[in-house]
């Protein structure tokens, strides 16, 4: 093998092993609104569920809120509501609880981010909660957008 086939292999092989590691670092850096739902459990007022939601979308928000559809076991809507999380820094994960009155959380079987009511911030696009929105849980409820 010559000098020079064995320099290109080494530089194909240094810039494969470089490109791989791209898809991670841009996925880390993507501006993305994180809401999780973390728990649901019964209050006196009906069912509690806790939210966790963090803004890495470059920008403070002053406010967010979103309309979520509440599913019951046989798969039919049985509510939409409002969630209205209010402000949140850049940057920052905050827990959030909604006591959803006359709810009975052994029989919510689906929660559905509907749509995006209101997300405001200075230099924050109205669509951009809800485009940039990703969704987990933690609970035997099914959630998602």
């Amino acid at each position: 093998m010559t000098p020079l086939t064995a320099s290109l292999r080494l530089l194909t092989s240094t810039l494969a092993m470089s490109l791989t590691t791209i898809p991670a670092w841009a996925e880390q850096s993507a501006p993305v609104l994180t809401l999780e739902l973390n728990a649901a459990q019964p209050s006196d007022k009906g069912c509690r569920l806790t939210f966790l939601i963090s803004n890495n979308l470059g920008a403070d928000l002053t406010k967010a809120a979103f309309e979520i559809a509440l599913f019951n076991e046989a798969g039919i809507v049985d509510r939409l509501t409002v969630l209205d999380f209010k402000d949140l820094p850049h940057g920052k994960t905050k827990v959030t609880r909604f006591d959803l009155a006359g709810t009975d959380c052994t029989k919510v079987s689906r929660v559905l981010v509907n749509s995006g009511t209101d997300c405001a911030g200075t230099g924050v696009e109205p669509t951009a909660c809800m485009r940039k929105l990703k969704t987990d849980t933690r609970t035997g409820i099914a959630f998602g957008v």
